[in-house]
């Protein structure tokens, strides 16, 4: 583990706020690394179409998401925060939370994130889990493509989740209030 320099993660942390990545791309830092995302493939979309739409539909919770707000988590000390665009991120419409918010929100009043894997799976699986912890995000879904599975990682502490649950693609996964539903990945398949 390297040490912490607050000069280098000063910079390193302007130089991100003025990246502009190239067009489809996206540009996240976590954990102190420059993550450059190009734009996903169909099924990557398409797993989050049939997430999404179910959410919609039958959530006990009238739903809002975004595909596209970053958000910025707390990385605890002297560190600066985490900068991440999760695939997908659900909020109770009573908040409204995306609206007039920055490209960069904080995560307070966020239910969910979702991840599908896409080019570098460790980061899905292991580093933007940390993250979504220490940001207190309370439920965190994961498709995992090479895998074959969806996990969904729930009541955060600290850097993980103390509770996690993984079904295979095809069978279903509850997804606790305020959503309520089981989420049916037959489709996925």
């Amino acid at each position: 583990m390297t040490a912490y320099d607050p000069i280098s993660e000063e910079i390193l942390l302007d130089w991100f706020v003025a990246f502009d990545p190239p067009e489809g791309f996206r540009a996240e830092l976590v954990e102190g690394e420059l993550v450059l995302t190009p734009p996903p493939d169909g099924e990557h979309e398409e797993y989050l179409w049939l997430i999404v739409k179910q959410v919609m539909k039958a959530s006990r919770t009238d739903m809002q998401f975004s595909g596209n707000k970053g958000l910025k988590l707390e990385r605890g000390g002297a560190c600066p925060e985490d900068h991440v665009i999760p695939d997908s991120t659900f909020a109770p419409t009573a908040l409204r939370l995306y609206r007039g918010a920055a490209p960069w929100m904080p995560c307070e009043g966020v239910s969910m994130v979702l991840e599908v894997t896409f080019l570098r799976p460790q980061l899905d699986r292991e580093t933007k889990r940390r993250c979504y912890a220490r940001g207190g995000i309370p439920l965190y879904l994961l498709v995992d493509r090479e895998a074959s599975s969806i996990t969904l990682f729930s009541a955060p502490e600290r850097d993980d989740y103390r509770e996690v649950c993984t079904r295979p693609l095809g069978k279903p996964l509850p997804l606790p209030a305020p959503f309520d539903i089981d989420l049916d990945t037959a489709d996925f398949l």
